[in-house]
């Protein structure tokens, strides 16, 4: 790519690890979408699965697969995404974090976990596009994944394709797995709605503050790491980056899966 094409910033919500093999709403969605973006030259990925105290970067050059998941029908385990990585952008996101102030390090031989391969896999099906992993911050706030993410922000101009992975409502303990159709409750819905509003009118102040402003936030997310990549993305796209929705649907009641561009 020799004139990089400004990126937008992505936040996908990736489910259970069977959106990588199974005919749904949102699986279809992931198909299309990478065929809709300009190509990038690598992707940075930030995941819900890969939880540190700090900011930490993967710099493996051949990360391998991780299955960190049980319980599941056995394909899912054989999968692969034999994705390169790229040391030398995992170095230079390094730095950048650095640069900004933030404590980060690189963990030289980090693997894919499920939040990077999963919608990768759909995305890009041929694997041949590097991706470098992202951590988030189970104890970090909405306001620290935003000054990861802005440290980031000069990349999308540079062919690279920042995503937040995790999940738009996420808690476990309150799924209906008996019934993949089953309606979204309440509380789900409302949180939902006001995230949305927020997202579509820009009100960073509230979003950053959503654990105290939104309704049911302990209720929709017990443990803050599958909200924090939303954070991620919307930082990583610069100074008041207009949100799309680009995808809508859920699972067993209350598993959204919404998903968001920031450009």
């Amino acid at each position: 790519m020799d004139i990089p094409t400004r990126l937008p910033t992505l936040f996908l919500s990736h489910g259970s690890p069977m959106l990588a093999i199974e005919d749904t709403p949102a699986g279809r969605f992931l198909d299309d979408l990478g065929q809709q973006l300009p190509w990038p030259r690598a992707i940075v990925i930030a995941s819900a699965h890969f939880m540190t105290d700090r900011p930490m970067v993967g710099g493996h050059v051949r990360p391998h697969t991780v299955h960190d998941f049980g319980g599941f029908p056995e394909p899912l385990y054989q999968i692969h995404y034999p994705a390169a990585g790229s040391p030398d952008l995992a170095e230079e996101v390094f730095d950048r974090l650095v640069d900004a102030g933030l404590p980060a390090k690189l963990r030289d031989h980090h693997g894919l976990d499920h939040g990077v391969w999963v919608p990768l896999r759909r995305m890009y099906p041929q694997a041949d596009i590097p991706v470098v992993p992202l951590s988030v911050m189970p104890h970090g706030s909405a306001a620290e994944h935003y000054a990861v993410g802005r440290a980031l922000s000069q990349l999308r101009d540079e062919g690279v394709l920042v995503i937040g992975s995790g999940g738009f409502v996420h808690n476990l303990g309150d799924l209906d797995w008996r019934d993949r159709d089953a309606p979204m409750p309440p509380w789900a819905a409302e949180f939902s709605a006001w995230m949305h509003d927020k997202l579509a009118s820009g009100d960073h102040a509230a979003l950053l503050d959503w654990q105290e402003q939104a309704p049911h936030a302990r209720h929709a997310h017990p443990t803050v790491e599958h909200l924090m990549p939303l954070f991620v993305a919307m930082g990583a796209a610069g100074d008041e980056p207009r949100t799309r929705t680009i995808h809508r649907s859920h699972e067993m009641g209350s598993l959204a899966l919404d998903a968001f561009a920031f450009d």
